[in-house]
C-alpha cells in the first residue's frame, strides 16, 4: 500500500467529496499509473486568496482508492488550463474527513526536507507519494 498527498484547490475539493473521484492532468500519467486499489490519498487544499482574505492550506480528508486508474474526459473539475479535464482518474471512498491546518505540520513531516522552502516539495505536482509515518501522523491528528 502507498500513501499519496493529493494537491488540489477548494473548488475541486467539492467535486472530489461529492463524486468520490480523484483526477489529474495527462502530464501526470506516470504518477497516477503507480496508484493501486487500497492506496490512501490525503487531500491537501492549497493556500488561496478569496477577496482580501488568505485561506490557509489544509488537509481535508483521507480517501481509499477503490479502482485502477482509468480515463474519463467529462468536465467535472475546474482546471487552470483551458480545455483540461483531468482525465486520468481513480475512484475513491472516504476514510476520514475533517480539517487540519497544514503549516503547523511542516516541522513534523519527514517528506519535507527543506522546512523553510517547503512549498517546493509540492510545486508543479498533482500528487506525491509520502512516507507511512507522515500518513500516520496526519491521520492521528485529522
Amino acid at each position: 500500500m502507498a500513501y499519496w498527498l493529493c494537491i488540489t484547490n477548494r473548488a475541486n475539493w467539492k467535486v472530489i467529496k461529492e463524486k468520490n473521484v480523484w483526477g489529474v492532468p495527462r502530464r501526470h500519467k506516470n504518477t497516477i499509473a503507480k496508484v493501486k486499489p487500497g492506496d490512501k490519498l490525503l487531500i491537501y487544499v492549497k493556500q488561496e486568496r478569496k477577496d482580501k482574505q488568505i485561506l490557509e492550506p489544509k488537509i481535508v480528508g483521507i480517501f481509499e482508492v477503490v479502482s485502477e486508474p482509468y480515463e474519463d474526459s467529462s468536465r467535472i473539475f475546474k482546471a487552470h488550463v483551458p480545455n483540461e479535464t483531468y482525465p486520468l482518474r481513480v475512484r475513491i471512498k472516504p476514510v476520514k474527513l475533517g480539517e487540519l491546518d497544514f503549516n503547523p505540520l511542516i516541522p513534523r513531516l519527514k517528506f519535507i526536507t527543506n522546512k523553510k522552502k517547503w512549498s517546493g516539495h509540492l510545486m508543479g505536482k498533482a500528487m506525491r507519494e509520502i512516507r507511512e509515518e507522515d500518513y500516520k501522523l496526519i491521520e492521528s491528528l485529522l
